[in-house]
């Protein structure tokens, strides 16, 4: 697949470009916002594209047919740029995506965007929630050959190349590498059973081939 990774310079989208570069079966194209940045893109193995998600980006979709979209302002910034690119930006990345006709999006979202409400008493947060609660929403209803993903807590450790994933979590206390999460990305792209599926995360005992495929 030719693949979009939007949010190609943070942390885990670096990973994940790096990852399907790498990758036999996929070509990536990388996002990003400033020039300067285009030349780690290109280290990686990316065709880099320079685009903004607070301004009009249709032109990055041309030639792709998968979505990676892996960018997010995180909880604790403030709550105009956590609805500009977690909530606005997502939005008009899926409508280019239908209108350009994209085979396949993926989203990294997080735990608790399918229930705000449940993190009320933490103001930062629960606006973070609500963010990724209204994108992957537009998500669904956009008619997109979707996959949303949400892990819990994210760390900057080495992979374990396991997890554990369930539509629903019975339990959220731990938490998940952001290598894995790349990992589980870019392979989300190719799993059928993943196909208009939400899905929750963490490090576990189950390689992710196979904890992909359960779901």
């Amino acid at each position: 697949m030719h693949v979009l990774v939007i949010g190609a310079n943070g942390t885990t989208g670096k990973m994940v470009v790096e990852k399907l570069a790498k990758s036999e079966q996929h070509l990536v194209k990388a996002m990003v916002r400033k020039t300067e940045q285009a030349s780690t893109m290109k280290k990686l193995g990316a065709s880099p594209v320079i685009a903004d998600l607070e301004n009009d980006f249709d032109y990055v979709m041309e030639d792709v047919n998968a979505v990676i979209f892996a960018a997010g302002s995180g909880p604790d910034t403030g709550s105009d740029k956590t609805t500009a690119v977690d909530e606005l930006g997502a939005k008009k990345a899926i409508d280019y995506a239908r209108e350009k006709s994209v085979e396949r999006f993926i989203i990294l979202s997080s735990v608790g965007a399918d229930n705000p409400s449940a993190y009320a008493d933490n103001e930062s947060f629960y606006h973070y929630l609500k963010a990724k609660n209204a994108a992957d929403l537009h998500l669904v209803n956009s008619g997109l050959n979707y996959t949303i993903v949400r892990p819990g807590a994210l760390v900057d450790e080495p992979a374990t190349g396991k997890i554990k994933a369930s539509t629903k979590l019975s339990s959220i206390a731990g938490s998940i590498t952001r290598e894995d999460v790349a990992t589980v990305l870019v392979e989300s792209l190719l799993v059928e059973g993943l196909h208009r599926k939400p899905f929750e995360m963490l490090n576990g005992e189950t390689e992710i081939e196979k904890a992909l495929e359960a779901l």
